[in-house]
């Protein structure tokens, strides 16, 4: 079964849409952003996914923060995860104590530095818990920018390793990324949102359009 990531959450209404629609995770981005929400508002949010969802997952998204201060979130807002979207070394990974989805972007002419990267994320961490999340690749952005991935690169690397995969996917072009790329999860933020905001429909067409991508593919 393909892994659904809603990120980019900011209210409960959205969170419980998200429990209720079925996602395995859910993303909260401390960033620079306009999906930015404090640390306060991600404990609130937190709390309310786990009531509403006993296996629901919540990701912390950072970029290129202090170590110290990841852990530091990562612990007050009890997070499962800790996503590292922006040019973070293996020795800053290193120091974070929670399970770690490290953002690759996927560059066309770079394919096979991409999956050594890739390849070394889970050898050095894959005990403590270690995903790829495989992104598109824009200038001076950090995500959230609505551009499809590489799903043939996605492909190639998913047949060895757990990739999430994320990169401008609606409730429309999710299927199809799924069946060429096989992917162990999809993100999505952009592709659920009218007008910057999430939308409830959309949320749960996007994870009615994995399913059933899912039961084709079987």
């Amino acid at each position: 079964m393909t892994r659904v990531k809603i990120c980019g959450i900011r209210d409960k209404a959205h969170v419980l849409a998200a429990a209720t629609a079925g996602a395995d995770f859910i993303g909260m981005v401390f960033a620079p952003s306009h999906r930015r929400i404090t640390p306060a508002e991600a404990c609130e949010l937190s709390c309310a996914a786990k009531k509403a969802s006993s296996t629901m997952q919540v990701v912390g998204v950072f970029v290129n923060a202090p170590a110290s201060e990841v852990n530091r979130i990562a612990a007050l807002c009890a997070l499962d995860w800790v996503q590292l979207s922006g040019d973070e070394s293996w020795e800053y990974c290193d120091e974070i104590i929670m399970p770690i989805i490290k953002t690759i972007r996927a560059t066309p002419q770079h394919h096979e530095e991409i999956y050594a990267n890739v390849a070394t994320g889970n050898r050095l961490f894959s005990n403590q818990g270690f995903i790829t999340l495989l992104d598109s690749h824009a200038e001076n952005e950090y995500g959230g920018t609505g551009t499809t991935c590489d799903w043939e690169l996605a492909h190639k690397i998913a047949r060895q390793f757990p990739v999430i995969l994320a990169g401008g996917l609606t409730p429309e072009n999710v299927g199809k990324a799924i069946k060429i790329a096989s992917p162990w999860g999809v993100d999505v933020s952009s592709g659920v949102e009218v007008a910057k905001i999430k939308d409830t429909g959309k949320i749960q067409a996007f994870i009615n359009a994995v399913r059933r991508a899912d039961d084709s593919t079987r």
